[in-house]
């Protein structure tokens, strides 16, 4: 039902290429202050150009929250080019875009948020309590407020903009072109797992933590298509961005912030634990409280099923009807003036 929300709007395949290059039209574009800054500081300063391809050097180029502001702008471009791209292209409104109730369900947005901010922040807590020599108290006031500005106003246009590229616009946009729920799930989470592999902890943990990049991709599309919408997804995302922002911050990852505290373990170490639990154990049981929670049924229709475009059938059938009834008035119509004549 929620890939079916697509029928609503126009859904031409060509379409959604369009649109995916307009969403990263918008990224190009709001790209740019970075890109004039990293000029500037080229002429002005000096850097090193033979470096230019390493991430990790780029983020040194700034201070913290400079390169988050940097970081995170393209995200916003991206999104609001996507959802032109949604309703002027597709004529889609944009809450079936989001989901396959009336209206969009804020408290399961705020509920999913606030579930998932606080037991990931206690797990980091849990960890610092076990093993402080894995961490150093990293809190500077004013840049924390500063940092907390920046990441409360920005995180969440990223992680929308993810969701709404992937679980949103991709997911119904392969379903009603493949007519299957299974292949959008699957493509989508590979998708989303691929783009995360030019971030730094790849190049620090080795490809082995696509596994996580992948395997979040994947549980995300399942909340997604289970509930019916990406409500969910868009809560449980930015609280998982938000609060790794404002927690803890390491020099090998692709937020690099003035957070609370400085993560100094050798990820090496870590690595697996952090990329296999989270996919085998916490994901599961968290899928297994929301499905208690919402009540969620018929889970094989609901992620492998097939796709059916119910909106335009019903609407040619119901004309179908009133054109019968209408001759069928006619006829008995016709058949009471012949009667007046007699």
């Amino acid at each position: 039902m929620y890939i079916s929300q697509a029928y609503k709007g126009l859904h031409d395949w060509w379409r959604y290429i369009v649109g995916v290059i307009i969403a990263l039209g918008g990224i190009f574009a709001f790209s740019m202050p970075h890109m004039v800054a990293i000029a500037l500081k080229m002429l002005r300063e000096g850097i090193d150009e033979s470096k230019m391809n390493d991430v990790n050097y780029i983020m040194t180029l700034f201070e913290p929250n400079l390169n988050l502001v940097f970081v995170l702008l393209p995200f916003l471009g991206g999104l609001i080019f996507l959802l032109f791209a949604v309703k002027l292209l597709h004529k889609l409104p944009i809450v079936n875009l989001t989901t396959s109730r009336v209206n969009i369900d804020w408290r399961r947005v705020f509920f999913s948020f606030f579930f998932w901010g606080i037991i990931s922040s206690a797990m980091v807590l849990i960890d610092y309590a076990l093993a402080p020599e894995d961490y150093l108290y990293n809190f500077q006031l004013n840049k924390f407020i500063i940092l907390a500005v920046i990441a409360i106003v920005l995180v969440p246009f990223q992680t929308s903009f993810e969701e709404y590229m992937f679980r949103g616009y991709l997911m119904q946009g392969i379903g009603v072109i493949a007519k299957n729920k299974w292949l959008p799930l699957v493509l989508t989470s590979v998708i989303f797992g691929g783009l995360h592999i030019a971030n730094p902890e790849v190049e620090k943990l080795g490809y082995i933590i696509m596994v996580y990049y992948i395997g979040t991709g994947l549980f995300l599309g399942v909340i997604t298509l289970m509930d019916e919408g990406m409500e969910l997804a868009l809560g449980f995302h930015a609280a998982n961005n938000l609060f790794t922002a404002l927690l803890v911050t390491a020099d090998w990852t692709a937020f690099q912030t003035d957070s609370i505290l400085k993560d100094v373990a050798d990820p090496g170490v870590a690595g697996l634990t952090d990329i296999f639990i989270p996919v085998f154990v916490v994901f599961p049981i968290l899928l297994f409280i929301f499905s208690k929670k919402y009540k969620w049924t018929n889970w094989k229709e609901k992620l492998t099923g097939p796709v059916y475009n119910s909106y335009t059938e019903p609407s040619l059938n119901a004309i179908n009807n009133n054109t019968i009834e209408s001759l069928n008035l006619d006829i008995h119509d016709n058949q009471d003036q012949n009667s007046d004549i007699r």
